[in-house]
């Protein structure tokens, strides 16, 4: 069999898993969702106050709760493959003739589909509540958020099979998310914060990254943060798919 064919049979599988409990799906969106809803309000005093690139409370903050979507969301999607690892679902697909490769891509194909789903629920939702910003910006927006979402959900992926314990993986996806959350300026602006902070955010990728999509939310498609935050997209993409094929490989050898 090709590796397209079966990454696609990998991927079949698991979509159907999905779809027989869409809960999840649900689950997965209802975090921004709420700070969409509750914090959004909250926002527009500082918004107009700050140097925030945009008079739109929600045109500055979807572009950063889609990004949270993008690492929230696919970074807990590992604790469904210790699921399967443990009623031994790995160990069957280890004595196919699969590519081992095209077992994390047909989970990653689920990932971002899926994530593709939540973002325009998102997007949508942010309309709805007064969000404006560029068609064309706001397309490239969700693509590099599912670019994140795929590096982060390989990542997660790898890091279950390493683990391969949720009581050990839980821990660890906090401690990497808590500084991510606050150094990158998703839900407030690093502007206010003291001088050595937005010093420190500036070697933050995902800063970048949530820079990125909010210019081009905005259309400002010719900014250094689109570039830089495209570039760590793309690399961190990179990153994940050799750490998750590498890990694969691994447990499959």
């Amino acid at each position: 069999m090709s590796f397209v064919r079966e990454s696609n049979i990998v991927f079949r599988r698991q979509i159907r898993m999905n779809l027989r409990n869409p809960a999840w799906v649900l689950i997965g969106i209802m975090q921004p969702v709420l700070y969409l809803v509750l914090f959004g309000p909250l926002l527009k005093p500082l918004v107009s106050g700050f140097d925030t690139g945009t008079d739109n409370a929600y045109t500055f903050l979807v572009p950063g709760l889609l990004v949270q979507l993008g690492m929230f969301g696919a970074f807990f999607a590992g604790f469904g493959l210790i699921g399967e690892w443990r009623e031994g679902v790995i160990e069957a697909e280890r004595v196919t003739p699969a590519n081992r490769s095209a077992l994390l891509v047909g989970r990653l194909m689920r990932d971002v589909v899926q994530l593709l789903v939540q973002a325009l629920i998102l997007v949508a939702l942010g309309y709805a509540m007064g969000m404006r910003g560029d068609a064309a910006g706001i397309a490239l927006g969700i693509l590099i958020t599912l670019i994140v979402g795929g590096a982060c959900a390989a990542a997660s992926n790898a890091l279950a099979l390493t683990t391969k314990s949720e009581d050990v993986m839980a821990p660890v996806i906090n401690i990497v998310m808590m500084p991510i959350l606050l150094l990158s300026g998703i839900l407030l602006p690093m502007t206010l914060g003291p001088e050595w902070l937005q010093h420190l955010s500036d070697f933050m990728p995902f800063k970048w990254i949530v820079d990125a999509v909010r210019d081009s939310f905005a259309g400002s498609f010719g900014t250094s943060s689109v570039l830089w935050g495209t570039v760590w997209a793309l690399v961190l993409a990179a990153l994940g798919t050799w750490w998750g094929t590498a890990t694969f490989r691994r447990e499959n050898a």
